[in-house]
């Protein structure tokens, strides 16, 4: 075998591995493509999912609000014990300055 037929060979083996390779990749991208029916139920569950994604963010935006309404609530309670205690604080020194004078 000479050097031209060796070169000739050695391509046409490595034109037929291709040629298997292309096929190859082909039927099995054929075998595992998804069906029409498969994609649409794919978007559908998917329209599913974003539609119950928004839900999701309209509660928990509900929530935040209530959370922040029911903070300042708490925070203009906690404000007037603040001052009840100092107004307690106050009359009891006054009750004791009134009893120490007698």
């Amino acid at each position: 075998m000479n050097r031209t037929e060796f070169v000739t060979v050695t391509t046409i083996i490595l034109f037929g591995v291709f040629v298997l390779g292309w096929f190859a990749s082909w039927l099995i991208g054929r075998l595992t493509r998804p069906s029409p029916a498969d994609l649409a139920d794919l978007a559908r569950q998917l329209h599913d999912t974003e539609r119950e994604r928004d839900k999701a963010i309209v509660l928990l935006k509900e929530r935040e609000a209530r959370l922040a309404a029911a903070q300042e609530e708490l925070d203009a309670a906690m404000e007037g014990l603040r001052e009840s205690r100092t107004e307690i604080e106050e009359l009891r020194d006054y009750i004791e300055r009134k009893l120490a004078r007698r």
